[in-house]
């Protein structure tokens, strides 16, 4: 079989679980002002092919829209989405 040429090496396929706190790079708001950055939130819905990420934040859409359920929707590969790992001091 012949390989197949690509400009970026395939992302490794992450896995997202109901409960996991995962970082999304949205538009959302911090002191009253509307920012576009990383902000985190948790995992509260997971399909094969889409995550739905809940804040408890203000979020709004690219087009200026506010979300009323502070619910996004994301594709599983998406750039916009990452696990957040969380660390523990003992």
């Amino acid at each position: 079989m012949a390989s197949v040429p690509f400009m970026k090496a395939p992302e490794q396929n992450i896995t997202y679980e109901v409960g996991d706190i995962a970082d999304v790079f949205c538009d959302h708001e911090v002191d009253s002002q509307r920012v576009r950055g990383w902000l985190n939130g948790i995992v509260v819905q997971v399909d094969p092919k889409m995550v739905a990420v809940q804040f408890q934040e203000n979020v709004y859409l690219t087009d200026g829209w506010m979300v009323p359920d502070q619910i996004l929707w994301f594709p599983t590969n998406s750039a916009n989405i990452r696990k957040v790992e969380e660390e523990f001091d003992l």
